[in-house]
């Protein structure tokens, strides 16, 4: 059984789906089921450059990923950055390319104050945390 915004990716063709209406079918692309991404949240060798941190600067709140910048390359790149509220009513989410900075910033008028801040990694795949003010 699916789960709303888990997100999925094929091994041979790339192709990344998001759960919108949750279901009991497995999912298939390629002929070949495709992977779930667990969302991590720690791993002492990777942490510090994909774990997203919240920051506030004023009143609005800048997402960030890692501690340390994530490179931003054409073949290593956060593809998104999101948050998402805790009964996953709401989302807001940017999409990033190569050479741009990986962050996002929520204006205060968005009225989050828990949110789940993930994010998704070419490369070494889905992160989160949480954000409580």
């Amino acid at each position: 059984m699916t789960e709303k915004l888990e997100i999925y990716k094929c091994n041979v063709c790339g192709n990344i789906v998001e759960i919108i209406n949750p279901g009991a079918g497995e999912l298939v692309c390629c002929s070949v089921p495709m992977e779930h991404l667990e969302e991590k949240s720690s791993d002492e060798q990777m942490q510090e450059k994909h774990v997203p941190i919240v920051t506030i600067e004023g009143e609005n709140k800048t997402i960030r990923v890692g501690s340390i910048a994530h490179p931003m390359e054409q073949n290593h790149y956060i593809i998104f950055i999101e948050a998402i509220s805790p009964d996953k009513k709401y989302l807001k989410r940017k999409f990033l390319y190569p050479n741009e900075e990986p962050k996002m910033e929520l204006k205060s008028p968005c009225g989050y104050d828990k949110f789940i801040a993930r994010e998704l990694c070419n490369i070494h795949g889905l992160w989160v945390s949480d954000y409580n003010n």
